[in-house]
């Protein structure tokens, strides 16, 4: 037999508390705060009653009662009263927030300059190269590249090129290789070239995104661990492109050296791996 139902609005939440009486011990679910009746009567005697303790709501209900009650309460979310330009604005401050972080992710990168000292075939592998590269470190690093089928051989030679340094090492073939060429490739990948570095810049030099008055404030490079466990060349990589002039550059974040910026030699809107 139901006895009563009853709708409670408190600031812009709204609750609906049903009962009725049966045989049934006294439940209660819902646990919004501050959205909740806090009390409910039968013949001036107070049945259901609601406290908030520490943030949390607990239900109360009389035990001299002959009837025992069974109710649900059921809170419903508040409504928004931001305007739609106001939910725009915050659209926009929440994409330039998840740019502002892969740009900070970037720029934990260790991207350097490095120039190819040598490079041959690899002997068990077709389709790939190994390089000797000097990076600015004591001793050059060797890394293995996929670039048989888009690069001469000849062309690798004494050339600058961009360098991912703080990969984990990985086992090509039987090469460990340590470290990453920097390319560029159209949509359809039939065409890869490699990432040039500006003129006058050196092996070692760190590469960044931005403008050039961002180098004195650039983060610590992450360690091969973290670039691996945060996954961050996975958040990074998808937002790495050419421009319309074969600029490399992160969304409108240049990627640059301290002597210019970093290019592909004719590609365009091209992606970068």
């Amino acid at each position: 037999m139901g006895i009563g139902a009853a709708n409670w609005l408190k600031g812009s939440g709204t609750v609906l508390l049903s009962c009725c009486t049966n045989s049934i011990p006294a439940i209660a679910s819902g646990s919004r705060r501050n959205y909740c009746s806090p009390s409910f009567s039968l013949n001036n005697n107070t049945l259901f009653s609601t406290s908030i303790n520490g943030g949390k709501i607990g239900h109360h209900w009389s035990s001299n009662q002959s009837n025992k009650l069974y109710f649900n309460i059921y809170c419903t979310a508040p409504t928004s009263n931001v305007s739609v330009q106001e939910q725009d604005e915050l659209v926009e401050e929440d994409e330039e927030t998840k740019l502002r972080k892969i740009k900070d992710a970037a720029n934990s990168l260790d991207i350097r300059v490095g120039r190819i000292l040598k490079a041959w075939r690899h002997e068990e592998a077709d389709s790939l190269y190994v390089e000797e590269v000097d990076v600015g470190e004591a001793e050059p690093r060797i890394i293995c590249s996929g670039l048989v089928k888009y690069v001469p051989l000849q062309y690798l030679q004494e050339r600058n090129v961009i360098v991912l340094a703080n990969l984990k090492p990985r086992n090509m073939r039987g090469v460990k290789s340590n470290g990453m060429l920097m390319a560029a490739s159209d949509a359809s990948h039939e065409n890869v070239e490699l990432l040039e570095p500006p003129e006058g810049s050196v092996p070692g030099e760190r590469i960044w995104f931005g403008s050039a008055d961002e180098k004195e404030n650039l983060p610590d490079v992450a360690s091969p661990n973290q670039v691996a466990k945060k996954k961050i060349w996975e958040l990074v990589q998808p937002h790495l492109k050419t421009d319309g002039a074969c600029v490399a550059a992160l969304a409108t974040h240049c990627m640059r050296a301290s002597t210019g910026v970093v290019v592909s030699p004719s590609l365009k809107d091209a992606n970068i791996s």
